[in-house]
């Protein structure tokens, strides 16, 4: 995933941004019987913000969101479940993130290595945010 300048007018002294890279795992994903019966590679890539003026003032993992716990979660329910499809598992890995209520936005990207003859790989990218959407 990108990463993006900010400006000043965007900058956030207190919003600390969690970014889990390339958690690579093994789970049923698939339509065909073969992604089916096997288990296949994934690649899962998070960014995560929350607000860290806490964890910044009293350095104690209380304060903090702990990023360990969230990729624990993460990896139990990818490798113990089944998907037919990306776009599922995806949803249910930021949804897993954003049921933390400190997570204020979300974004979750995972890859499909080898999904297509001529690519590296096929992925799915959904983000969700706890902050009002504009216009709504």
């Amino acid at each position: 995933m990108p990463l993006h300048a900010l400006d000043d007018q965007h900058l956030d002294h207190d919003l600390a941004t969690i970014r889990i890279k390339n958690l690579r795992l093994r789970t049923h994903i698939g339509i065909k019987e073969e992604e089916i019966r096997n288990r296949q590679d994934v690649v899962i890539n998070a960014v995560i913000r929350y607000r860290a003026e806490k964890a910044v003032a009293f350095n104690h993992i209380e304060q903090a969101l702990n990023y360990r716990t969230i990729t624990k979660q993460v990896i139990a329910h990818v490798e113990e479940n089944r998907f037919l499809l990306l776009e599922r598992m995806t949803r249910e890995v930021l949804d897993l993130i954003m049921s933390f209520e400190q997570v204020l936005t979300a974004q979750v990207e995972i890859d499909k290595p080898y999904a297509l003859r001529f690519a590296d790989s096929v992925s799915i990218t959904l983000s969700d945010s706890r902050e009002p959407r504009r216009g709504a």
